[in-house]
């Protein structure tokens, strides 16, 4: 059964406007994950009319439509709504740490960001919701 869990890993989608960031994204993550980034909140929502990643690493300041706009959209699309996002910004503005949790997301974390920080907040994440609150 383990076997299977290795060859299993669980998809996140990565939404920034920055090539730097996707990049270390998929680097730091990519032995644990499958990563599949975004460049822009229009293509991330292209992605999610046809498929459905486990988390969303989602960039709250993007030109065209922000983070809070893509939340929205996503949470608007049938069967997406339950997908774990965690935000992330370079801002550390409380009304937009506010905003996101008011919006339901999972966590908010600051850019630049530590890999092991990263890690475990996506592990916390894609706990089930029961056994998150129980540690």
């Amino acid at each position: 059964m383990d076997e299977n869990k290795q060859n299993d890993k669980k998809c996140i989608l990565a939404i920034d406007d920055t090539a730097f960031v996707l990049r270390r994204i998929t680097d730091d993550l990519g032995a644990y994950y499958d990563v599949v980034t975004a460049n822009s909140g229009m293509r991330a929502l292209k992605y999610l009319e046809k498929n459905k990643p486990d988390l969303i690493l989602l960039d709250i300041q993007m030109p065209n439509l922000d983070g809070f706009q893509v939340l929205q959209l996503i949470h608007a699309m049938e069967g997406r709504a339950d997908i774990p996002v965690i935000m992330l910004t370079g801002s550390e503005n409380s009304e937009s740490v506010m905003k996101s949790v008011e919006m339901g997301i999972r966590d908010y974390v600051l850019k630049p960001f530590s890999t092991s920080d990263l890690l475990e907040r996506i592990k916390r994440a894609l706990e089930p919701r029961e056994s998150a609150s129980e540690s």
